[in-house]
């Protein structure tokens, strides 16, 4: 991820009044890590037009966020908010720089195109400034959950829609769709992550650990890509926790782990890699060809109308 993306977006979406240090010192003089470190895979892939990935959160605390599908303009996950709240977050960037959302003029803010039956959408700001949308979520340690991401370049903008499957109703159900002047990029600078956005000091003392696995590209010319590499990254603010890191393959799938007890096995920078026996072929079920926009009137509408604020 760039460094602008890297400056845990998620933070800016749900803030935080225990992101202020505690003022606490150690021995040596020097405040102790408030928060976790992030932890992040960068799948290697080309660009493409379509990106789908399952994610089993194993270990959570509050103020969590575990990100599935990342891209250079936005990104897609759940979080842990409260003790009786969890969400899906779907998020993209203005083209701007700058962190005030007000400021931002009208023709380069982040375009809702679409939104679905029960989401917020709304403009955030602080570490730059875009479109998100959220919706409750209810997920529980140990499901797993997919998501999908398709975009769809028009003109000198890119459109990007957001689907999250519903095991319950076993269907895909569109969130949103946003669009942004992107000089016409497709998805670019696939990624996933792990944070901690309580950072109030006792954050760092706990585990979060989630695994990602079936992933899937698909370049505008219609190739499947099969996710099978990544390299572990890292961020470096001065008050996370350096050591309590760690990420690593398990079957299949991959893992990120990050806060309390964890231990490092994997060197930063190292390139982790599963078979690609164990990715054959995509899921037939996945979004490819979902509309990234509304019926038009008189057609047949799914009643995906949301409110908006």
């Amino acid at each position: 991820m760039s460094a602008r993306r890297t400056r845990t977006a998620a933070a800016v979406i749900v803030p935080f009044a225990a992101w202020l240090a505690t003022g606490a010192e150690s021995i040596g003089g020097k405040a102790p890590p408030r928060a976790a470190r992030s932890v992040h895979l960068s799948w290697q892939a080309p660009d493409v037009l379509f990106f789908s990935l399952e994610m089993t959160v194993d270990r959570s605390t509050v103020g969590s966020y575990f990100m599935a599908c990342g891209w250079n303009t936005g990104y897609f996950g759940i979080q842990e908010i409260g003790p009786e709240r969890k969400v899906a977050l779907f998020s993209v960037w203005d083209p701007t720089k700058g962190d005030d959302p007000n400021a931002v003029e009208l023709e380069e803010r982040v375009e809702t195109l679409f939104e679905g039956e029960g989401v917020r959408v709304r403009r955030f700001g602080g570490e730059g400034t875009g479109g998100q949308c959220m919706v409750d979520f209810p997920w529980k340690a140990g499901e797993t959950y997919r998501f999908a991401v398709r975009a769809e370049v028009q003109g000198g903008k890119t459109a990007y829609g957001g689907f999250i499957f519903l095991p319950a109703e076993k269907r895909w159900k569109h969130l949103v769709t946003f669009r942004t002047r992107t000089g016409g990029s497709p998805l670019r600078g696939l990624h996933s992550f792990v944070e901690d956005f309580r950072r109030d000091g006792k954050s760092v003392q706990e585990v979060r650990r989630a695994r990602f696995g079936n992933g899937w590209a698909r370049t505008a010319a219609g190739e499947w890509k099969p996710l099978t590499k990544a390299r572990f990254t890292a961020s470096g603010a001065a008050w996370e926790a350096k050591e309590t890191i760690d990420a690593g393959t398990a079957g299949s799938d991959f893992f990120l782990a990050t806060g309390g007890e964890t231990k490092q096995t994997a060197a930063l920078r190292s390139l982790l890699e599963v078979s690609p026996a164990a990715a054959a072929k995509p899921p037939e079920d996945l979004p490819i060809d979902a509309p990234l926009v509304a019926p038009s009137p008189g057609a047949d509408n799914p009643g995906e109308e949301g409110d908006s604020r």
